[in-house]
């Protein structure tokens, strides 16, 4: 299976088109015909690139996958105290709405596993892991230095912020006068906060 890494100026383009396809319809919403028109070229240019959806579907998932890792390692780098890496956290998801009321890649992909390739399910799977174990850290260095309070543990914690950042971005986008995720994530946060 092809890596984000290695592709070319034109497959960046198929997957470009792809994740915003992904993000507002879902993998069983679109079509390479629908990839075609988006990108102006042939449905078989796209199956040069990418034999099949499934390939196409993966390749996305991976490196939206692996620009989230970087957007972690930013906040990482850049805010110390976990309130802050929480509200950053947020805006991660916030700044994904904010794009055409688009939903988080992984997120949709979810939504549709029962009806996706084990190899989309498996970067999905990577995705939530990789977002868990950080919120995890997050969330236990926040509880050890004081600046966070809670009865639940916080792997808990991590889990119940993550489902509540992607459940934000669906009833967002249900409720045309909802807040997006980034209130939805203050509301939360002050209730953990000391």
């Amino acid at each position: 299976m092809k890596s984000f890494a290695g592709l070319t100026p034109s497959a960046e383009r198929i997957v470009d088109a792809t994740e915003g396809l992904i993000q507002t319809l879902g993998y069983n919403g679109f079509s390479y015909e629908d990839v075609a028109k988006i990108v102006g070229i042939r449905k078989p240019s796209i199956h040069h690139h990418f034999p099949s959806k499934m390939e196409l579907g993966a390749v996305v998932a991976q490196r939206y996958t692996h620009r989230f890792r970087q957007s972690l390692l930013h906040i990482e780098g850049t805010l110390s105290k976990a309130p802050a890496r929480l509200l950053a956290y947020a805006g991660l998801f916030e700044s994904t709405y904010e794009t055409d009321r688009r939903l988080c890649i992984c997120g949709m992909l979810g939504a549709e596993a029962d009806a996706l390739p084990d190899e989309i399910n498996q970067e999905v799977k990577r995705f939530f892991s990789i977002n868990l174990d950080w919120l995890t850290m997050v969330f236990a260095a926040g509880l050890d230095a004081g600046t966070l309070r809670s009865t639940a543990a916080a792997a808990e914690l991590a889990e119940a912020y993550l489902c509540m950042l992607e459940g934000a971005l669906m009833v967002s986008r249900g409720l045309p006068q909802a807040h997006g995720p980034k209130r939805s994530a203050s509301v939360f946060l002050a209730s953990v906060l000391v």
